[in-house]
């Protein structure tokens, strides 16, 4: 049978935000691309996420009003990734990042939504701000993508609402109000009738948010400039000239083995490595099987793009503190008996949480970031032995008023989550504690002593609610701290964390215009990496929301550049 070929530009493998952003710019800049994913859908972890992308200076911002400078993100993220920091490529992120959201904004179907209240994870460090450098990409009508969107990845259904979509900031606020403000219960009402409408005509929701939202954005923008995706397409193998220089891939699809031949260079955009349970138990402390881990990431995210790229010789950094971005994961089970992960971003925030190892102690600030909330988690866990494992312990009226987890607020039903056992519950304390194998005088002891000062908003243990980050995440409405309330009355309830991840940091090495590095620090002709699979640079360090998808797509638009033969 004779060899299939196919010539292009670019070959981009992998269909998340730093694949899709890279195929759009080349795109533009007159080259032809192919993106590649190995699923039977496109947009790769991106399309599960919250969509936020964290680019310093960025114009939706300086429309608002914000006061950011490159000096004021340069001393932030020295300050985050410390010696760990990589000057040049921070320098490209930081020159090229504004660029890139005006030529998103401007010449391609992504548009952005500003987070003005969405603080770095750290405001009170150097450079810090309290808000404006997260943007996250509008809503958009499924219905724009036409046939494509039977090909988009659906949402995380952990994180929708019997499968609809909910956006950050006030939309949330409004689900968590609706039984107690009537405009919340005629908003949400609306959104629900008009997802009923698309389920019955569509099969899915046509209203996308957050990173769906992003991803199929990006997927207009390459239908629109005449880029292929194809799905069910594996990379197998790269292609190396006489030179070294990498020339294209060999490509499993159905139609069979396929050469694609890509003249100007092949990006890898192919998630990272959080299903590789191998890398998983050689790089995460807590996951020494690697089976210790539960990651939200999907399936085939299993490490292609740094194992592709170590065969020929690529250098992948592993020296980072941090080797992935941390989120606390809880295991919802589903219909079918399987287990899901649902990622905790809000709820650790809300008034009348705390959490607690099997000690029955408090470890952090809860309402601290998820990635530091993951860090003192494992250190705890570690001093004390045993499983690396955590529990969230609330009260019955904060789980009916705010949900914890998976779990819904009022007038959700909450029953069967206590009889499948996800949902822990306890007449007492003492109870709730032998339920989660804690000592129960111990924690009795702990809640009593968070009482004392969270009846006056107080937490001198661990200050929660202390910063613009953590009040962000709170309830507004709760007066003096929108972050610290008493525990008081029973039932009382927990749910079980474990450790999981938002992507992986450690990476193949890059320079400053996204191209692989050998052993030798030099880069290998004709081979890019954007997304998860480049090392991070943020110094493993996790400093705002969107610090992956933020630096994805902007080096995404970077490698595009430098394929191209520009310099803006």
């Amino acid at each position: 049978m004779k060899r299939q070929i196919y010539n292009c530009d670019v070959l981009v493998v992998g269909s998340g935000a730093g694949g899709l952003s890279s195929a759009v710019s080349a795109a533009h800049r007159g080259l032809n691309a192919l993106v590649v994913e190995k699923e039977p859908v496109f947009g790769g972890t991106t399309a599960r996420s919250g969509g936020w992308m964290w680019i310093p200076n960025n114009a939706p911002g300086k429309r608002a009003g914000v006061e950011d400078s490159v000096e004021k993100a340069r001393a932030y993220m020295k300050h985050e990734a410390g010696e760990h920091y990589d000057p040049d490529r921070v320098e490209a992120f930081l020159e090229a990042g504004p660029k890139a959201v005006e030529f998103f904004e401007n010449e391609t179907s992504l548009q952005f939504d500003l987070g003005p209240t969405f603080a770095d994870y750290h405001p009170d460090a150097p450079g810090g701000l309290d808000g404006g450098r997260s943007i996250v990409a509008r809503p958009f009508d499924g219905r724009g993508l036409g046939k494509e969107i039977k090909r988009l990845r659906p949402p995380l259904a952990e994180i929708t609402f019997l499968g609809m979509m909910i956006g950050t900031g006030k939309e949330l606020l409004h689900f968590f109000n609706v039984t107690r403000s009537p405009i919340s219960a005629f908003y949400v009402g609306k959104l629900f009738l008009k997802f009923l409408r698309d389920m019955a005509f569509h099969g899915r929701p046509m209203r996308l948010m957050n990173g769906n939202a992003l991803v199929a954005r990006l997927a207009k923008s390459c239908v629109d400039k005449g880029v292929p995706i194809w799905t069910r397409a594996a990379v197998k193998d790269l292609i190396r000239d006489d030179t070294g220089r990498v020339t294209g891939a060999m490509v499993q699809t159905a139609r069979g083995m396929v050469e694609v031949r890509a003249a100007k260079g092949v990006v890898m955009a192919a998630g990272g490595f959080p299903q590789d349970v191998a890398r998983r138990a050689k790089l995460f402390e807590h996951a020494p099987s690697g089976n210790e881990h539960a990651s939200p990431a999907p399936p085939g995210n299993t490490g292609d793009g740094l194992r592709m790229g170590q065969a020929i010789g690529a250098s992948v950094d592993e020296s980072l503190p941090n080797a992935a971005a941390w989120v606390p994961i809880s295991r919802p089970v589903r219909k079918d008996g399987t287990l899901g992960t649902f990622p905790h971003f809000v709820d650790r925030s809300k008034p009348g949480v705390i959490a607690v190892t099997r000690s029955g102690r408090r470890f952090c600030n809860e309402s601290d970031s998820y990635h530091d909330f993951g860090q003192s988690m494992v250190a705890r866990c570690t001093e004390e032995g045993g499983e690396i494992c955590s529990y969230f312990v609330v009260d019955h009226r904060t789980l009916r008023k705010y949900g914890l987890g998976f779990v819904k607020p009022y007038p959700v039903p909450y029953k069967q989550h206590i009889q499948n056992g996800y949902l822990l519950k306890g007449e007492t304390l003492r109870d709730l504690a032998r339920e989660i194998g804690a000592d129960p005088e111990t924690l009795e002891k702990t809640v009593t002593e968070f009482n004392v000062h969270a009846r006056k908003g107080e937490d001198p243990e661990f200050h929660k609610g202390s910063t613009s980050y953590n009040r962000s995440l709170g309830d507004p409405e709760h007066k003096p701290n929108p972050c610290v309330g008493p525990i008081e009355k029973g039932p009382f309830y927990a749910v079980k964390l474990v450790m999981g991840d938002l992507g992986t940091f450690a990476g193949l090495k890059c320079n400053e215009y996204a191209q692989v590095l050998d052993a030798d620090s030099k880069p290998i002709s004709g081979l890019y990496a954007a997304g998860n699979d480049a090392a991070s640079i943020m110094g493993g360090n996790y400093p705002g929301g969107g610090i992956t998808l933020g630096p994805a797509i902007t080096f995404g638009y970077i490698a595009a550049r430098h394929m191209s033969g520009a310099n803006a």
